[in-house]
Order: C-alpha cells, then structure tokens, then sequence
C-alpha cells in the first residue's frame, strides 16, 4: 500500500516515471520490443480506430478493482487483512506463477508475442496500475515542452517517443500516455527546444528543466523516503507474527478467501 502511494506521488510530481523509470514489467516489455524491431526490422501501428478503443481496456479494469476496493466498509477491510488469506495472498501468488494453469500460460505467452510487435502493448492498453498513474500524471507541473521558434520540425522526436505521442506537433504534452522518460528531449538535435520543465522554455527565459539524471535522483528520493518514513513509522514490518506464518504457509492450497 505504502509502495503504491510513492508511485502516485512520483506521478503526481514527475508524470508517469515510475512506468519508464522503475516498474519492471515496463523494462521486461521495452527490451522484449527492442528484440522484436531487430528480428523484424519495425513493429506494428494500430489504427486509431483500434489503438483507441483498446486502450480504454485498463481503464475498465482500474474502473473494476477500484469499485471493488471502493465498494468494501473500512471495517471490512480491516478483517480481511487480519484473514489467514490476506497474510498468505503473497505465498498464493507466488504458487499462482511457479504452477501457472494453462489459461495463464496462454494468456502470458500471447502478452510477450504481441510484445514483439507491438511496444508496450501490456502498458498501453491493459495495465491498471497505469491507468491511474496516467490520470493522477494530468495534475503534474512538470510536462514536456516544445519551443516552436526554435523547432527545426524535423519530427525526431514524434519518432522516437514509446507512447507514439505526435511531441513535434505540441506546444506542451498533456497526456495520460506521456511517461516521462525523456526519450524525445535525448533525440532533439537542437538544445533546449524540448525541455520536461516547469515552464515554456523561451529565448530571454530559461525554464526549469530536469535533466536524466536528476530525475533518476528524484524518482529514487521520493521511493526511498516514502520507504524510510514506513520504517520510521513501524508500518514497513508486516505485524503478523512469524510462528503465524510457519503454520499457515504450509497450508496455502487449502485456505481461500
């Protein structure tokens, strides 16, 4: 919980980093892409007419676990996670991956295929938690910037962006796609025209931009100062006690919500 509240943090700061800078699924996705434009030279567009309505997909499902979420009484909740269920969901899971069904096993291998042709497809059009990072990301002051008098529109930037974001037709980038991974600030030929600033850069103003690098410092101070205060607060420890644990592990397959 305290985990998901550092990533709403970084979004709600420095757009969606936490999905181009920490989450591994992302990685996993980006290097399985990268496998895939070498085998096969490109990888596929959907048509707006498709790409559209199939990225409203993690909508529904963030839309699902939130009604649930949202649904259930405080007290409720405060049982469920003092259940025999709750203090071994993460051993449930755990067994869910290492003895995966096999609609699972479909469903995995057909993600990492259509990983190969299209970039990101987990990302861009099932991950929930990305779809409430890209929302709570609207409200960040810091977006991408376009200076259009300095611009040589040589639509590098366009190319190169993960999201397929049209950067070089933009003024600032207000999107729930944008992951702030500055790809298209690295790919600009000409210096200071894309900034991920507070500010419209402009030739006797200099906006405030972060470069790679303090981003990377930032997105980390943020994770590990939400993690020091848990720790400091004594809400990092999971409360249950340890001969709990080794009495209801054993007996994970039997117990059920």
């Amino acid at each position: 919980m305290l985990l998901l509240v550092a990533f709403i943090v970084i979004s709600l700061l420095l757009k969606k980093a936490f999905c181009s800078w920490l989450c591994p699924v992302g990685t996993l996705s980006e290097l399985i892409g990268d496998l895939g434009n070498k085998l096969f030279g490109r990888q596929c567009v959907l048509p707006r007419w498709l790409d559209i309505p199939l990225r409203g997909v993690k909508y529904l499902l963030l839309s699902f676990f939130l009604y649930i979420a949202l649904l259930m009484p405080a007290q409720a909740i405060h049982y469920f996670m003092l259940s025999p269920y709750s203090v071994v969901m993460d051993v449930k899971m755990l067994d869910f991956f290492r003895h995966m069904g096999t609609a699972t096993l479909i469903s995995v291998t057909v993600l990492l295929i259509a990983s190969l042709f299209i970039r990101h497809a987990w990302c861009r059009y099932l991950c929930p938690y990305g779809a409430l990072m890209g929302v709570v990301s609207l409200l960040s002051p810091f977006k991408i910037r376009r200076n259009a008098e300095s611009c040589i529109d040589c639509g590098k930037c366009a190319k190169k962006c993960p999201s397929r974001i049209p950067v070089d037709k933009l003024i600032q980038v207000r999107t729930v796609e944008c992951t702030g991974c500055m790809t298209c600030v690295e790919s600009c030929p000409v210096a200071s025209t894309l900034t991920f600033s507070l500010q419209k850069p402009a030739a006797n103003k200099k906006a405030f931009a972060l470069s790679g690098w303090l981003m990377t410092l930032l997105v980390l101070g943020i994770m590990f100062a939400v993690i020091g205060y848990a720790m400091y607060a004594g809400v990092w420890q999971s409360p249950v006690p340890e001969e709990l644990y080794r009495r209801l592990i054993p007996q994970a397959p039997m117990i059920d919500h």
